[in-house]
């Protein structure tokens, strides 16, 4: 059969074909080209950044802590460095007990470092890398690099670690640093300083680590690296250096601050020496003190609860926080305020019987038979009772509050570290906001006898005795009392000093402060406190207190060999010296030692001498005074100038560290690969311990 086929319609019907499929491919090319022109046009900037970033890594270079230095240049917190082995869990390819397993046999593990590092890593990303054993040994360094191949996600870094060279000295005034918390990581990424934080994980937590943060920390820098496809770093593109913290003097003599130290030697206490001029704190003790190189590589549970479950206390700051009743060093501050209100003269007297009724309640006196006819100024150098029972009652609770508050008592100070307590300045508004009872709000009569000698609710800092006491010294002008002396920028090596702030001047006419510092003299002339100042070649005032730490009974009698030592009364003392232009004021409390006279007041001489006549104690002597042995000094006084530094219970720890150091500084030389890790170190520290304990409503408390 013949098929007769028509050409043309093929024809037509190949060439629609042709054009349907030559559509087709048009608009692939041209939506190829459009995807094109997406990509390499519109999109460039943004995947060129991608591209960049899956070939470059940026690493954030975390700046050199700023060191912390006394008033004489003396460094009281530095860094070393140390090598530290690290592990990043989202680059191991097994289970992470299995690989710390394997890793023991190479390099000495020990369970407190497994315990660290499992805390630190719930805090952590998994891919930040966390150290499992810090300040590892030139052999350990080489042991594990010859071994580096079994552990994928291990490495070796330098870093910088925080370093006290004075261990428990000033622990109080310098601090620490420890690990950011959630909490702390939350306020930092809030703030604008957010970007500053990248890469740091360590913050200061306590002291003048904390306050001074800002200045300390120092500006972080960048670093861009080429990055093989494995991640590892081939070479540094591009970088901004980072900029070291400052340096900060404090206005705190180290030498003085040992001294007080060593002179409380196991009594627990505080101290607070000023320049009344300039508000600078030349010594801040806390007694016991807590060493804060054990927070480095993260205190270990045995010591922490040494320290925290301690009945001294040790990380309570007893300057800053804890309160007491200022006894009797409160009875220059009221006898001032009956001049100012006119409720006394100078030359208005009583008969002391010995005691003071007031209702059917005998307020008893210090001295049995009492001190026969007292004016004021026999009322502040024999330390009468009896005369301020009666200037109490006859003032009122509020009288008072309204007199002692502008001299700071019961207020913020606003020294330069966190977390000051205010204390408690009674008054009848005070009570009834305080309490929740009816019966507990109302103000009785009779509580407002006792606070006349300092007693009662009276509770305050011995910061805040110390700043009235400078503030009465420098004849009303109150000076904001200061920690730091300075700020030395790394860069420029300018430094900044810390404004010396008059806080305000108080309306205290001349001729009463005259009043009162003639009998702070004679205090310390042929008073309560004379014997200390036997020899003096200056002239200084002061007053001794002692505070009941509990109630004694109107029928018994005190008796500290009879009771619990934690029961004794405090022994407090406030003075100032030269009298007639100071150099130095101070309030002090040794807890639970009786007398301010016997255990206090000598504590004060050798902080005068020390000031005034640059004269450094006979180790006999601080001895003695450092079991309350001695009133006036014993042995052959040195020079400041000639006593060595370091003390021998810190040289060691200096030498270890600067041992580290040079072995680190060996290490580095043949371990270029870890350069750039070094600069990413920071220093070391747990998260504050300080943070669990508990503001002090009060360190002792007592009415009469």
């Amino acid at each position: 059969m013949r098929v007769i086929r028509n050409v043309e319609l093929d024809l037509r019907r190949f060439r629609s074909r042709v054009m349907v499929i030559t559509g087709f491919i048009l608009a692939g090319f041209l939506l190829l080209a459009l995807r094109l022109f997406y990509l390499q046009i519109i999109r460039y900037d943004e995947l060129n950044e991608k591209a960049e970033s899956n070939r470059t890594a940026i690493v954030p270079i975390v700046p050199n802590r700023g060191v912390i230095m006394d008033r004489n240049g003396i460094v009281v917190a530095t860094n070393y460095s140390a090598y530290t082995l690290e592990i990043t869990a989202s680059r191991v390819v097994e289970p992470l007990d299995e690989l710390i397993e394997k890793l023991s046999t190479v390099i000495e593990i020990q369970p407190r470092d497994k315990r660290r590092f499992k805390k630190q890593r719930e805090e952590s990303k998994s891919f930040e890398s966390v150290p499992i054993r810090n300040r590892l040994t030139d052999e350990e360094v080489a042991r594990f690099a010859a071994q580096r191949y079994r552990f994928p996600g291990v490495e070796i870094r330098a870093r910088l670690f925080r370093n006290y060279p004075y261990n428990q000295l000033a622990s109080h005034v310098i601090g620490y640093i420890g690990r950011i918390n959630q909490a702390e990581k939350a306020k930092i990424e809030e703030s604008d300083d957010a970007g500053n934080y990248r890469g740091t994980e360590y913050i200061g937590k306590l002291g003048v680590e904390q306050s001074y943060e800002s200045q300390l920390h120092g500006i972080t820098g960048v670093q861009e690296m080429e990055t093989s496809a494995g991640g590892r770093a081939v070479r540094r593109l591009n970088s901004s250096q980072s900029v070291p913290g400052n340096s900060v003097v404090l206005s705190i003599d180290i030498k003085l601050q040992k001294l007080v130290e060593d002179l409380y030697g196991n009594r627990r206490g505080a101290l607070v020496a000023l320049d009344p001029k300039t508000g600078e704190v030349l010594a801040f003790v806390s007694k016991p003190t807590f060493d804060p190189n054990l927070f480095v590589d993260g205190i270990d549970s045995d010591n922490w609860q040494a320290l925290n479950e301690s009945p001294d206390k040790p990380l309570l700051n007893r300057a800053l926080r804890g309160t007491y009743p200022p006894g009797s060093t409160y009875k220059p501050f009221m006898a001032l305020a009956a001049l100012q209100t006119g409720k006394r003269n100078e030359k208005y007297q009583i008969a002391d019987p010995g005691f003071f009724m007031f209702g059917n309640h005998r307020f008893r006196d210090d001295k049995e038979g009492g001190h026969g006819t007292v004016d004021m100024h026999k009322s502040i150098v024999e330390s009468c009772d009896t005369y301020y029972y009666t200037l109490a009652r006859d003032m009122g609770v509020d009288l008072m509050h309204e007199q002692m508050k502008p001299l700071g008592f019961g207020q913020i100070t606003g020294i330069d570290i966190m977390g000051e307590s205010r204390g408690v300045l009674p008054s009848t508004e005070w009570k009834r906001t305080t309490y929740k009872k009816p019966e507990q709000q109302r103000w009785y009569s009779g509580e407002t006898i006792s606070l006349g000698i300092g007693q009662g609710y009276n509770n305050f800092t011995m910061l805040q005795l110390a700043h009235a006491t400078g503030t009465l010294a420098n004849n009303g002008l109150k000076m904001k009392p200061h920690l730091v002396k300075e700020v030395v920028d790394i860069e420029t090596k300018v430094a900044t000093q810390i404004a010396k702030e008059p806080v305000g001047q108080l309306p205290l006419l001349a001729e009463n402060l005259e009043i009162i510092k003639k009998a702070l003299i004679d205090v310390n002339i042929v008073g309560t406190s004379a014997s200390s100042f036997v020899g003096a070649p200056y002239v200084s005032a002061g007053k001794t207190g002692t505070a009941q730490v509990f109630t004694v009974k109107q029928n018994e009698k005190y008796n500290a060999s009879q009771i619990d030592e934690r029961l004794r009364d405090h022994a407090l003392y406030m003075a100032f010296a030269p009298a007639d232009d100071p150099k130095v004021a101070l309030a002090m409390v040794v807890e639970n030692a009786g007398f301010g006279a016997q255990n206090a007041a000598p504590i004060a001489r050798r902080v005068f001498d020390f000031v005034i006549l640059g004269q450094y104690p006979s180790q006999e002597d601080i001895d003695a005074v450092s079991k309350g042995q001695a009133t006036r000094p014993i042995g052959k006084p040195r020079l400041v100038a000639n006593v060595a530094w370091p003390p021998k219970s810190s040289e060691n720890s200096a030498q270890e560290a600067e041992a580290r150091a040079d072995a680190k500084a060996e290490a580095k030389a043949t371990a270029k690969a870890d350069a750039r890790d070094a600069k990413l170190a920071n220093a070391k520290a747990p998260a504050s311990a300080a943070s669990s304990v508990k503001p002090a409503a009060s360190a002792a408390s007592a009415s009469r």
